[in-house]
C-alpha cells in the first residue's frame, strides 16, 4: 500500500468505492488532477499489478496499490491528461490490454435524463439498455439504467467473473441515471445489473430495455446489435401509413408460434423464427387471412404464462431465435402482403426476482401500496401508471416494437384490470382515486398518451383492446373524451353468441336474444369479433365440441356459427386450429392436431372457412360499412319459434349488397317466406350446407327472383329451401322500388306534359301552316286580280289610244282639207292667241313622258327658220317639258290648240299614252307644215317659246 499516496484521496469517498458502495466511482477512479499534478486510479480487485502506457510515447507508469483490495494509483505529475491505456496483470492468467473504463466522456445528456424524468422521451430505448458504440476511437458497449434508489449499479458477467466490483456505473442523472462505457465488448455478450438496495443488499437483475435474453430457466440479458438488419419493407410502412383500415377487410389469425408447428423428431423443439416465416405465410395466404397476431413474443420466463408475464419487455423472446431472426420473420410476412400484431401486456408483469419488480430495492415500477400495486388474481404486479419515468417506459416500448421491429399493431392485454381499481379484488381491498371512485384515473391518462403519440409518430399503426367491460367510448379519440384505441374486442358479443350456439336447438328459442342483442351496441365502439385462445382453454372445450348435438351436427353447427361471425359487423379474429376443427383444447406445450387433416370432416371443414374466408376479402358488404349503421338491415330477427334470423349487409355503392338467412335448427324448411328489400334477382353465391362441406345439399338454386308478396314487413319476399343449421348468402344489388314507382310517376307525368306540349306545337304549327296557306291564298287572289285590273287598264288605255289616235286622225283630216281650202288668216290665229290657256292645257302638257319625243317631232317638221332655230337651241328633254308646264302656253301654243277642236280630250290622252311619237309623225306629215311654221315665226310670242 502506498501511503503517500493515499493522502491524495478522500478517505471517506475512498472507502466507499473500494466497498462497492458509491454511485459516482468516477470521481475517484480514472485520471484527475490534483495539487500534485495528474493522478491515475484504478480499481481491480482482480488484479496482482497494473501499469499505464503512454500511448504517444510508449512510456510505462507502474501503478502502487493504494489499498490492500484492488485500488492503484499512480502519480503521473503532468498538469494534462494523457492517452493511456492499461496492462493488467491478474492473479491468474496471462497479462491484458485493456481501456480505463473511467477515461471516457458522460454520453448521456441532461436533456435525455430530464424528458425521461417528465416521461416524454419516446425515444428512450435508444439511450437505457446496452448499445453499441463507438468513443473516442474505441469501440464497445454503453450500459445505461435507471435505478435510482441504487446504493450501487454494477454490470457484471463472463467478463468479469460476475464480480460486481469491477464495472461499477456513475449515476449521471439526477432522475436515477446509471452508466458505464465497457471498451472493446461486442453483441452477444451476456450481462446482468448488480444493484445494491438502499439496505445494501445486492441483487442481480436483467436488463429492462435489453435487447436479447437467455433461454429460460437462464435470465441473463444479452448484448445485441439491432442495427444491423436490413429491411426489405419500407414501401409496406408507407403503404401502411396511408391505410384505412376500417373499410378494409381484416381477418385475424391468431396464434402461438411455440405451438404452431414444433421441430425434431419427437415435435418438441421449437421452431425458429425464419422457419417459420415461409410455412406460416404460405398457410395464411392459401385460407385467406389478412393479419396474424402472435402470443408470446416478449421475453417471459414461464411457458405456461403463454407470454403474458413479461420480464423482458424490449427483448423478443429467445424461444424462436436472435432478434434479427424475429425481424426476418417480420420482414418476410409484409414481403408476402400479411400484417403482424403483437399481444402487447402493460397491465401488469411477473414478481420474477430477475425481473421487474423491487427492481432496484424499492417499488420502481410497481405502485407501492398492495392494494393498487399487486394483482391478487394473477399473483402479478400492477403498474404504477402515475409515475413519470414508468408511463415512459411503457410507452417507448410500444413505439419500439412498431419502430424497431416494424409491428404493424398491438393488441393491449387486459385493459379492463387497468382501468378498474377493484378488478379482481374484494370489498374494502382496493384504493378509491382521489375522487372516490374506482376508476383508475392514472391508467386512463396513460393509455390516451399512448394513443396519442402512437398515431403521431405511426400512423396506421393499430392499437387494439381487450377490454371486456362497458366502458364507454374505448375507440373514441382523446379529444373527444375517449381513449383512443383503434379497435376493441367484443367480448360481450362473443359471450352470448358461444352461449347461444352451445345450446340444444331445442332451447335456443328462450336464448334468441343473446343472438341478436349484439346489434343493439355494435356500432357504439369499433369492435373485433373473436373467437379466441381464452375460449378453447380451462376446460371450455374445443369450438367443435362446444357445438349441441351428433358429430354432423356439430360441424354444421360449427359451419354456422363461423358463418355468422362472418356476416355480423366487425373485424374478425380466429384463433389457430379452430379453422378446421381441432377436436381438443388447446395445449401450450404441443404442436397442432394437423393430422386431422388427413379425416374428411376436418378436410371440409378447412375448405369451408377458406372460402368463407375469400368470400369475405372478395365481397365488399362484409366489411365496408363495419362502422357505419347504414350498412346493417334486419329482415327479420325476432323469429325465435324456428330460431332463424336474416339480415342484409350493404355496400356504400348498393351495388353487390348480401342477404344472409340462418337457420340455428337442425329442421329443414322447404319454401320458407323470407323478406326481402327490394324487387330483383337474388343470386345464391354461398351456403354452409354445400355438399363439399359435409352439407346436405338441399338449396339448388341459384336465383331467387323476388314476388309482390309482402312478408316480414317488406313489400318483396323470396321462397327458399332453407337447410337445417345453415347460413345462405344472397347476392343483390339494391333496387329502390318506392323511389322506382315515384321516378315511374314523374317520368309519367313528364311523358304527358311533354306530349301535351307537343301536340299543342303541332296544333300551332298546322294554324300557323293553314293561315300560311290561307295567305298565299289571298295574296295569288290579289294577284290575279291585279293581273286582271292590270290587263283591263292596259285593254282600256289600248282602246282610247286607239281611240285618240283615231280621232286625231280625223283632226288632221279636217285640218288638212281647210289648209287645202282656206288658208290661215290672221284673224282666225289672233282669236286663238287671244285665248288664255286653260290649265287642262297645261297640265296635260306637263304630263307628257314623251316631251323628248315631241320635240324631237317638232323639230322634224319643215318649220319656218325661226322656228327651226328656237326649236334646235332647245335640249330635248324633260326640262322642256317642265318649262312649257310653268308658263303660261304661248300665243303660238294657244292657236296651234285653238285650230283642235278636241284639245281637252286629246291633250289629256295624249299625257296619258306614249304615243308621242305617232302624234309628231302625223303632224310632220302635215301638207300644211310649211304653213304652220310660217304662222308661228309670225307669232309675237316667238321669242318667249324659243327662250
Amino acid at each position: 500500500m502506498n501511503e503517500p499516496l493515499r493522502y491524495l484521496y478522500n478517505e471517506s469517498y475512498l472507502e466507499k468505492v473500494v466497498n462497492s458502495c458509491n454511485d459516482f466511482p468516477g470521481g475517484l477512479l480514472g485520471p484527475h488532477i490534483t495539487q500534485r499534478g495528474l493522478v491515475i486510479s484504478v480499481f481491480n480487485p482482480q488484479a496482482r499489478h497494473i501499469q499505464i502506457i503512454d500511448r504517444n510515447n510508449g512510456r510505462v507508469f507502474d501503478c502502487s496499490p493504494v489499498t490492500d483490495n484492488g485500488l492503484y494509483g499512480a502519480l503521473i505529475g503532468s498538469n494534462t491528461t494523457i492517452d493511456y491505456f492499461l496492462r493488467i496483470f491478474p492473479y491468474y492468467g496471462e497479462p491484458y490490454d485493456t481501456e480505463d473504463i473511467y477515461n471516457f466522456p458522460v454520453q448521456t445528456t441532461t436533456q435525455t435524463g430530464y424528458l425521461f424524468g417528465n416521461g416524454v422521451n419516446y425515444n428512450i430505448y435508444e439511450w437505457l439498455g446496452a448499445h453499441l458504440k463507438t468513443i473516442k476511437g474505441i469501440s464497445g458497449v454503453l450500459f445505461t439504467v435507471w435505478a435510482p434508489n441504487a446504493q450501487r449499479v454494477s454490470i457484471v458477467g463472463n467478463f468479469n467473473n460476475w464480480d460486481g466490483r469491477m464495472h461499477q456505473m456513475n449515476r449521471v442523472h439526477d432522475v436515477g441515471i446509471f452508466e458505464l462505457f465497457v471498451p472493446y465488448m461486442e453483441a452477444g455478450e451476456i450481462y446482468k445489473y448488480e444493484i445494491k438496495t438502499p439496505e445494501g443488499l445486492p441483487i442481480l437483475k436483467t436488463d429492462p430495455f435489453g435487447n436479447y435474453q437467455q433461454l429460460r430457466p437462464d435470465t441473463a440479458s444479452i448484448v445485441a446489435d439491432l442495427s444491423s438488419y436490413s429491411w426489405g419493407d419500407n414501401s409496406w410502412i408507407e403503404k401502411r401509413s396511408t391505410d384505412n383500415t376500417f373499410e378494409k377487410p381484416m381477418a385475424i389469425y391468431e396464434m402461438h408460434p411455440g405451438s404452431w408447428r414444433k421441430a425434431g423428431v419427437n415435435k418438441d423443439e421449437f421452431m425458429n423464427y425464419r422457419d417459420i416465416a415461409p410455412v406460416l405465410a404460405d398457410y395464411i395466404k392459401e385460407m385467406g387471412y389478412t393479419h396474424i397476431e402472435l402470443m408470446g413474443i416478449a421475453e417471459h420466463p414461464f411457458d405456461g404464462s403463454w407470454g403474458y408475464q413479461v420480464t423482458g419487455y424490449y427483448a423478443p423472446t429467445s424461444r424462436y431465435g436472435t432478434p434479427e431472426d424475429f425481424m426476418y420473420f417480420v420482414d418476410y410476412m409484409h414481403r408476402n402482403g400479411i400484417y403482424v400484431l403483437l399481444d402487447w401486456v402493460p397491465a401488469h408483469f411477473p414478481k420474477d426476482a430477475h425481473g421487474l419488480g423491487r427492481f432496484d430495492g424499492t417499488c420502481l415500477f410497481e405502485h407501492p401500496d398492495p392494494r393498487r400495486g399487486e394483482h391478487p388474481q394473477w399473483g402479478t404486479y400492477i403498474f404504477n401508471y402515475g409515475k413519470s419515468e414508468v408511463k415512459n417506459f411503457l410507452i417507448s416500448n410500444a413505439l419500439f416494437w412498431v419502430e424497431k421491429f416494424h409491428i404493424d399493431g398491438l393488441r393491449v392485454d387486459a385493459v379492463a384490470s387497468m382501468l378498474y381499481l377493484d378488478y379482481g379484488r374484494e370489498n374494502g381491498n382496493w384504493l378509491p382515486n382521489i375522487n372516490g371512485g374506482n376508476e383508475n384515473l392514472e391508467a386512463m391518462e396513460f393509455l390516451k398518451h399512448l394513443n396519442s403519440i402512437m398515431d403521431k409518430r405511426n400512423p396506421g399503426a393499430l392499437v387494439i383492446a381487450e377490454e371486456s367491460t362497458a366502458w364507454a367510448n374505448i375507440t373514441k379519440p382523446p379529444t373527444e373524451n375517449g381513449l383512443g384505441f383503434t379497435y376493441k374486442w367484443n367480448m360481450g358479443w362473443m359471450n352470448d353468441f358461444l352461449s347461444y350456439v352451445s345450446t340444444d336447438p331445442l332451447y335456443k328459442k328462450f336464448q334468441h336474444d343473446q343472438l341478436t342483442f349484439s346489434m343493439v351496441y355494435a356500432y357504439s365502439e369499433k369492435f373485433i369479433l373473436v373467437l379466441s385462445h381464452d375460449e378453447v382453454v380451462y376446460g371450455k372445450c374445443s369450438m367443435l365440441n362446444k357445438m349441441p348435438g351428433d358429430m354432423p351436427q356439430k360441424y354444421s353447427n360449427l359451419r354456422t356459427t363461423y358463418g355468422f361471425m362472418f356476416a355480423h359487423p366487425g373485424k374478425k379474429l380466429m384463433f389457430m386450429g379452430q379453422d378446421y376443427g381441432q377436436n381438443d383444447e388447446w395445449k401450450d406445450t404441443m404442436e397442432l392436431d394437423w393430422f386431422l387433416l388427413d379425416e374428411e370432416p376436418h378436410k371440409q371443414m378447412q375448405q369451408y372457412v377458406k372460402d368463407l374466408l375469400h368470400l369475405y376479402k372478395n365481397e365488399p358488404a362484409f366489411y365496408q360499412q363495419d362502422y357505419n349503421e347504414d350498412g346493417f338491415e334486419w329482415i327479420s330477427k325476432d323469429d325465435r319459434e324456428n330460431s332463424q334470423v336474416s339480415f342484409v349487409r350493404k355496400t356504400s355503392s348498393g351495388k353487390g349488397n348480401l342477404l344472409f338467412i340462418c337457420n340455428f335448427t337442425p329442421v329443414e324448411r322447404l319454401h320458407f317466406p323470407v323478406g326481402v328489400p327490394c324487387s330483383g334477382v337474388y343470386t345464391n353465391i354461398f351456403t354452409s350446407d354445400n355438399e363439399k362441406y359435409g352439407g346436405t345439399g338441399l338449396c339448388k338454386s341459384q336465383t331467387l327472383t323476388a314476388q309482390k308478396i309482402e312478408h316480414d314487413s317488406r313489400d318483396y319476399s323470396i321462397q327458399y329451401d332453407m337447410p337445417p343449421l345453415s347460413i345462405t348468402v344472397f347476392k343483390y344489388d339494391y333496387v329502390d322500388d318506392k323511389k322506382i314507382e315515384a321516378e315511374r310517376k314523374l317520368a309519367e307525368e313528364k311523358r304527358i306534359e311533354q306530349e301535351k306540349k307537343l301536340a299543342e306545337k303541332k296544333m300551332l304549327e298546322e294554324q300557323r301552316e293553314q293561315e300560311k296557306v290561307e295567305r298565299l291564298a289571298q295574296l295569288r287572289q290579289r294577284e290575279e286580280e291585279r293581273k286582271q285590273a292590270e290587263q283591263t287598264r292596259v285593254d282600256e288605255e289600248r282602246k282610247q289610244t286607239e281611240k285618240a289616235v283615231e280621232e286625231k286622225k280625223k283632226l288632221q283630216r279636217k285640218a288638212t282639207k281647210r289648209v287645202d281650202t282656206k288658208p290661215a288668216t290672221k284673224a282666225t290665229s289672233k282669236a286663238t292667241a287671244e285665248k288664255p290657256a286653260t290649265k287642262t292645257t297645261a297640265k296635260a302638257t306637263a304630263e307628257k313622258p314623251a316631251t323628248k319625243t315631241t320635240a324631237k317631232a317638232t323639230a322634224e317638221k319643215p318649220a319656218t327658220k325661226t322656228a327651226a332655230k328656237a326649236t334646235a337651241e332647245k335640249p330635248a328633254t324633260k326640262t322642256t317639258a317642265k318649262t312649257t308646264a310653268e308658263k303660261p302656253a304661248t300665243k303660238t301654243t294657244a292657236k296651234t290648240t285653238a285650230e283642235k277642236p278636241a284639245t281637252k280630250t286629246t291633250t289629256k290622252a295624249t299625257a296619258e299614252k306614249s304615243v308621242t311619237k305617232t302624234t309628231a309623225k302625223a303632224t310632220a306629215e302635215k301638207s300644211a307644215a310649211k304653213t304652220t311654221a310660217k304662222a308661228t315665226a309670225e307669232k309675237p310670242a316667238t321669242k318667249t317659246t324659243a327662250k
